[in-house]
């Protein structure tokens, strides 16, 4: 299957189909979400206890704005997880952490709907 990626690469006016943002958005996101993934890694390192050296261990199989393309496309057209590994040419597995993962990231980076700014408080749901 292509890539959802590498698609909207190629035609960008197409983006906003597929992920509900445009081209240029997607880069900025793209961008905001990897500087907030260091600042999590750094923290996540320091607290880190090792036994093997730095830099050890299998690579990501997909770079950082396939992981945000991945997440973007199953928010958006919500395919079973077997369906996005098999776009994205990883496992079900896989599709579905990294997901979850970028999932949390993209919570931090973009402000909260409205719904979910008055979540917490009875009263101001029932005003919205």
């Amino acid at each position: 299957m292509k890539n959802p990626l590498h698609y909207i690469q190629k035609y960008q006016h197409r983006s906003k189909q597929i992920l509900g943002i445009n081209y240029k958005q997607f880069l900025q996101l793209v961008q905001q979400a990897e500087l907030m993934h260091k600042e999590q890694q750094a923290i996540w390192e320091r607290n880190k206890v090792r036994v093997n050296v730095a830099g050890g261990g299998r690579k990501p199989k997909l770079s950082i704005s396939e992981q945000v393309c991945l997440c973007l496309f199953y928010l958006r057209q919500i395919p079973t997880f077997e369906v996005l590994g098999m776009h994205f040419d990883v496992s079900k597995t896989e599709a579905n952490d990294t997901f979850h993962y970028w999932l949390k990231i993209l919570r931090e980076v973009l402000p909260a709907s409205l719904l979910e700014q008055v979540n917490t408080l009875l009263s101001d749901y029932e005003i919205v």
